[in-house]
Order: C-alpha cells, then sequence, then structure tokens
C-alpha cells in the first residue's frame, strides 16, 4: 500500500509539471482562449438581455462591440498615462542626469564603479533590442485579440447550446451539477470584475487626489494608472506605487518626501485592497492570499501579463468547481480565504 501511494504521488507530481509545460508552451492559443471564455461568462447577462429582445446576431454584434470598446478605452488609458509619464522623463532629462551623475559620484566615492554598467546599459545597440521587443510585443498582442475575439464570438453563440450538451451527459443529476457549476462560476467571475472595477476606481481616484494635494506632477496620469493595473493583484499595485514614488524623488529631490509618497500610497492600496475589497466582495470571492499569490506569480509565468491578470479568476473557476462535489469540497474549504466561524455549543 505505502508503494502504490509513492507511485500515485509521483505520477501526480509528473502529471502536474506535465500540464503545466503544456500551458507553457501553448500560451499562443490558450491564453486568448481562457480570456475570451472569461469574457463569456462575464458579459453573457448582457447577451442574454439583448438577444430576449433583438434577434440573436444583432445581440451578438451589439455585445462584441462593447467589449471591445472597454477593452480599447482601457488600454488607451494605459497608454495616455504611461505615455504622459515618458514625455515628462524626457522633458527632465537635465535634472535625471544631474541626479543620476551625483548619484554616481557617491557610489563611486565609497567604492562602487557603476559609470560602466550604465554606460553599457543605455548605448545605442540597447535602444534597438528596447524597440524590437516593443515592436515584438505589439505583434504578440495583436494577434492574442484576433484569437481572443474569434472564440469570444463562437462562446458566446453556444453557450446554450452547452447547457443542454451537458445536461445530456451521463446521468441527468451530474449534467445539471456541471451546468449549476458553469452558472455559479460565471456568476462568481461577474462580481469579483464588478468589486474589482469599483475598488480600482476608488484607488484611482485616491491616488489622483493625493497626488494633487502635494503638488506631484501627473496626479491624472498616476490615477489613472494605479485604475488600470489594480486588475492585477499584488503586482499592478506595486508597479503604480513604485513608478509615483521615483518621481516624487526625481520632482522634490528629497528622501524623506520620498518616503513620505511611498508610505502614503502603500497605504491607500491596503486600505482599498486588503480592507474595503474583503467586505464588499464577500466570504463567495474568499481566497487565501498565498493562493492568490501564488496563482498571479504561476500564471504570469506562464502566459505573461495575461496569466497575471487571469490568475485569480482561474483560481476562483477552479475552487467553484470544487465545491460543487463531495469528493473535492476539501480543496474549496482548504484553499479559501476566512473559514466560517465555528457554530456555537448547544446549551446542554
Amino acid at each position: 500500500m505505502t508503494i502504490h501511494r509513492g507511485h500515485l504521488t509521483m505520477l501526480a507530481v509528473c502529471t502536474t509539471v506535465l500540464v503545466l509545460i503544456a500551458l507553457y508552451y501553448g500560451r499562443v492559443i490558450l491564453a486568448p482562449v481562457v480570456f475570451a471564455l472569461f469574457v463569456v461568462a462575464v458579459v453573457w447577462p448582457v447577451q442574454a438581455a439583448l438577444q430576449a429582445r433583438l434577434p440573436r446576431l444583432v445581440a451578438l454584434l451589439i455585445t462584441v462591440v462593447a467589449v471591445a470598446v472597454v477593452l480599447t478605452g482601457l488600454a488607451t488609458l494605459i497608454g495616455w498615462g504611461f505615455g504622459r509619464a515618458a514625455r515628462w522623463l524626457i522633458a527632465d532629462t537635465a535634472r535625471f542626469q544631474a541626479m543620476y551623475q551625483q548619484a554616481t559620484a557617491w557610489l563611486e566615492g565609497h567604492g562602487f564603479v557603476v559609470t560602466g554598467v550604465f554606460s553599457d546599459f543605455f548605448s545605442v545597440s540597447w535602444m534597438v533590442r528596447t524597440i524590437q521587443g516593443i515592436a515584438t510585443r505589439l505583434q504578440s498582442v495583436a494577434s492574442f485579440s484576433v484569437v481572443a475575439l474569434v472564440f469570444l464570438i463562437l462562446g458566446l453563440l453556444e453557450v446554450e447550446d452547452t447547457a443542454r450538451k451537458l445536461r445530456r451527459i451521463g446521468s441527468p443529476q451530474a449534467g445539471e451539477k456541471l451546468v449549476r457549476a458553469g452558472a455559479t462560476t460565471a456568476a462568481k467571475l461577474q462580481k469579483y470584475m464588478l468589486v474589482r472595477t469599483v475598488m480600482s476606481v476608488m484607488t484611482g481616484a485616491l491616488v489622483t487626489a493625493f497626488a494633487w494635494a502635494i503638488g506631484l506632477p501627473l496626479a491624472a496620469e498616476w490615477g489613472v494608472i494605479a485604475f488600470a493595473l489594480n486588475y492585477i493583484p499584488f503586482i499592478g499595485p506595486f508597479v503604480a506605487t513604485l513608478a509615483p514614488t521615483l518621481f516624487a524623488l526625481a520632482h522634490f529631490e528629497s528622501w524623506e518626501t520620498m518616503l513620505a509618497v511611498f508610505a502614503c500610497l502603500n497605504l491607500i492600496q491596503f486600505v482599498v485592497g486588503s480592507y474595503l475589497e474583503p467586505r464588499v466582495a464577500g466570504s463567495a470571492l474568499s481566497v487565501s492570499p498565498f493562493v492568490v499569490l501564488l496563482a498571479v506569480f504561476l500564471w504570469s509565468f506562464l502566459w505573461g501579463i495575461a496569466g497575471a491578470f487571469m490568475g485569480v479568476p482561474i483560481v476562483i473557476a477552479i475552487l467553484t468547481v470544487c465545491e460543487q462535489y463531495d469528493g473535492s469540497r476539501w480543496v474549496a474549504a482548504l484553499l479559501a480565504g476566512e473559514p466560517p466561524p465555528d457554530p456555537e455549543p448547544t446549551p446542554v
């Protein structure tokens, strides 16, 4: 029995490794497909409401156009925010060069030679590689968008047909359980995106107000960046906090002010993300912070930025399906967030 369990453990480990390898090398197709399924789950209520009043294809066209407008607007906001920050950075090149020379002189005075390192880094070949990398990334985003759009259209057309097919698989109870798991997962993903959007708007507004109050340039841009990056747990808020902190150092030329900006921005992220959001989302979306962090880094390693965004929804979907079956319910209970309170003992 011990040997048999050892074999099963090794088989499970090998299977997991093979699945992760397949996910990594299949990211060109799998990532946009999973993203399309996620969008289908989120926007299906809109599609269902429209096709109850309009022809199915007309409702599909309206839904797809609405999704494209929202995603394009979000991408435009991100590009506008980072573009404005980059232009401000280029316009203040002299100040950054002076700060760099002061830092270099201080480091070299303490035995650290950095001039050669940075001169090699900011070279013509580095600029060419950077431009090539940006072009490659834009090409991958375009291919990702096309594949996701195709599967989004097909997915919206086949939601009802897939539900009918699932009800015919095996016994009626098994099929109905699968449909119920899919509907529950979709409802949780819709609530997740609603809560995440509200919290992102709140975070962006607070960051904008704080940056404006202390006189930090590009207050609106920092708010937009914080709003957009807040959709990616941990990584997004970290970048949205670090970037304006470095700009505060360059603008105010004070380490004390930089530390104060860093502390206040982290306080905003903590209050919104760790205090308000769990109370608004409720226990239905509660996931262990360790699992959230693992999901973000694992899926970002497998699928890049798309994986970092979809890591938490994928975990929510897996845990929701596990909740529907007695044999896997312990997985959902183990990986969920705060457990429900123990029932009070009945007085004798």
